[in-house]
């Protein structure tokens, strides 16, 4: 392999890692499910969570955004080995949402991943989201705009306004 499929390679993992917390944010299920393989596996160890396939991936999306009210996912960059047509990395993650029940949620983790080139490009064979810090404290702000409304303006004292 050379330097520039090398570096090709990994430019396309790192889209592949930003469609993710983008679809999952923007709740494009359709989009997310296609970025895994047919048999494909995703995981939360902590949340009791396995979905294995695509047809258990999309059920189980559909499942965990009916509970949300709101959900914002923020990945950064991580390592990235590549292994021809194959390759393992992992994604520091930072989470936050509330549920429609009111409880809410912010949380710290790391998805530690396979990925596998397919026809279409490298897809996810495998995502295991490991929670690092879970907090359940309730979230004062909400995704609604709420602005105070500003101050009547005051002259200070001594001036001419």
């Amino acid at each position: 392999m050379t330097n520039l499929e090398e570096l090709a390679d990994r430019l396309a993992i790192e889209a592949l890692r930003v469609d993710y917390t983008d679809a999952a944010t923007e709740r494009d299920h359709d989009r997310l499910i296609a970025l895994f393989t047919e048999d494909g596996v995703y995981r939360i160890p902590d949340g009791g969570i396995e979905y294995l396939g695509r047809d258990q991936l999309r059920a189980g999306q559909l499942q965990l955004a009916a509970v949300w009210e709101f959900f914002v996912q923020d990945t950064h960059q991580g390592p990235i080995e590549l292994a021809g047509d194959t390759a393992t990395g992992r994604v520091p993650t930072f989470e936050l949402g509330r549920f429609r029940d009111g409880r809410s949620m912010v949380n710290y983790g790391t998805f530690h991943d396979r990925y596998r080139r397919t026809a279409d490009g490298w897809r996810f064979a495998e995502r295991e989201y490991r929670i690092r810090y879970f907090d359940p404290s309730p979230l004062a702000g909400g995704p609604r705009v709420e602005l105070p409304e500003p101050a009547p303006e005051t002259a200070p004292a001594g001036s001419d306004r």
